[in-house]
């Protein structure tokens, strides 16, 4: 969750950006039924996401969206190995499937059981309604591998939006399709969004 108002917003508004280069792809052209399930397992993404920005998120089923995400994330790996034989759109596939895979993780962390068992590495015997912070803080804190896991999504997410914002300004200099420089700009809006996200797990912000 994020803390300041103004960030919320930010983040929200750049996963609304995402959502709609998903969204627009398949309904401006007649698209494979692969290419539709891809598109939107990212705008579902996109949608979870902002709604991960907003304290009320918390209330919310975090197990379910786990699982769902866990399974977006072997869809992209499975069509990586499958669908394609070109070196380029596999190192795509692993990306998508590396997107999904951290929003799985991200719901993870949302669920205080979960969260306790993989910062101890004890299962959780607490009581109903136990303080998870509180915990954490009397047992020395989370464990230095979530941590650097957060750390890692914020820095691998960090690099990921520099890399398709320097690409969405390159192409729009060599004059390509509007639809490429919009999926490019997509792409760049959603991993900062999520290396924002990232950062909010281990620093307040």
């Amino acid at each position: 969750m994020i803390h300041g108002l103004v960030l919320r917003w930010i983040v929200t508004g750049l996963f609304a950006l995402s959502a709609v280069e998903c969204v627009v792809p398949i309904i401006t052209r007649r698209r494979p039924w692969t290419v539709v399930v891809s598109h939107g397992l990212h705008f579902l993404m996109a949608v979870a996401m902002a709604v991960m920005a907003w304290p009320w998120s918390m209330r919310s089923p975090t197990t379910g969206p786990a699982v769902f995400f866990l399974l977006a994330a072997v869809w992209f790996t499975t069509l990586g190995m499958v669908a394609t034989r070109a070196p380029a759109s596999r190192r795509l596939y692993g990306y998508h499937g590396l997107m999904m895979l951290a929003t799985a993780w991200m719901y993870a962390s949302m669920n205080n059981r979960l969260l306790l068992a993989l910062s101890t590495g004890q299962p959780n015997t607490s009581m109903p309604g136990m303080n998870v912070a509180g915990m954490n803080a009397a047992s020395g804190g989370p464990s230095i591998w979530v941590g650097a896991a957060n750390w890692l999504g914020t820095v691998t997410f960090a690099i990921a939006a520099g890399f398709w914002a320097s690409r969405y300004f390159t192409e729009r200099q060599h004059d390509a399709t509007r639809s490429v420089s919009l999926a490019n700009l997509g792409q760049a809006a959603m991993a900062t969004g999520m290396a924002i996200l990232f950062l909010a797990m281990v620093s307040p912000i």
